[in-house]
């Protein structure tokens, strides 16, 4: 069903989709806050993750993108590596994330352009669904910035067979509009969360919760 808001320190997963519904990653992250302006999620180094790839082996990047659809795919389940604070800002197409030491020094902000997420609660497992939209921006804690997988977006805008973007301009604007963001240390990039800490009581998230794979909330 259609969810609301998440309670704090709920395990909620944020999933990603590539064409026609396909599952193409899955993380489990704790709530640290669901509000007016968005959602915020914790994932730890070490937590569950499950990601696409090639049946032979292969993973997502090692395949020629006009393959792709045509490949036997797999999913696997990994350990995620790093820490890190995701903001999902409601109703808009980007996500931010906040990446940590090890020692939970802040690095620097990872902006994902995305689809705007859509919202999910089976009861036993719970999540956000979007459709990564590939192309994204990298800000250092100066507020300096450079676009990251911009050569990926474009081999993939060559493929729109199998491509799931439809619309490069509203995807480049979306990332013009988020740089002007970073520049003028507007909210999230205003440093308020480069100083977080997870509540000590919790664990990191080991194992899906039944209905990880689930259909998708956004058909």
């Amino acid at each position: 069903m259609v969810a609301d808001r998440f309670a704090y320190g709920r395990v909620v997963l944020r999933r990603h989709f590539m064409r026609d519904g396909l599952l193409s990653r899955v993380w489990a992250g704790r709530v640290v806050a669901d509000e007016d302006d968005g959602l915020w999620l914790w994932v730890p180094s070490g937590s569950v993750y499950r990601d696409i790839a090639a049946g032979d082996g292969r993973d997502f990047r090692q395949v020629p993108f006009g393959d792709w659809l045509a490949t036997p795919k797999v999913m696997r389940e990994l350990r995620w590596r790093g820490n890190v604070l995701m903001f999902h800002p409601r109703g808009e197409a980007h996500a931010v994330f906040h990446f940590f030491s090890p020692e939970l020094e802040f690095q620097s902000w990872y902006v994902n352009l995305e689809e705007p997420y859509r919202a999910w609660d089976d009861g036993e497992a719970a999540g956000i669904d979007t459709i990564d939209q590939d192309l994204d921006i990298v800000a250092a804690p100066d507020r300096s910035w450079r676009w990251k997988d911009e050569d990926e977006f474009l081999d993939h805008l060559a493929h729109p067979e199998t491509y799931w973007v439809p619309d490069e301009a509203a995807v480049r604007a979306e990332g013009d509009r988020v740089v002007k963001l970073i520049e003028a240390g507007a909210h999230p990039f205003d440093g308020a969360r480069t100083t977080f800490r997870p509540d000590p009581t919790w664990t990191v998230p080991d194992a899906m919760p039944t209905g990880w794979d689930r259909p998708s909330a956004r058909v």
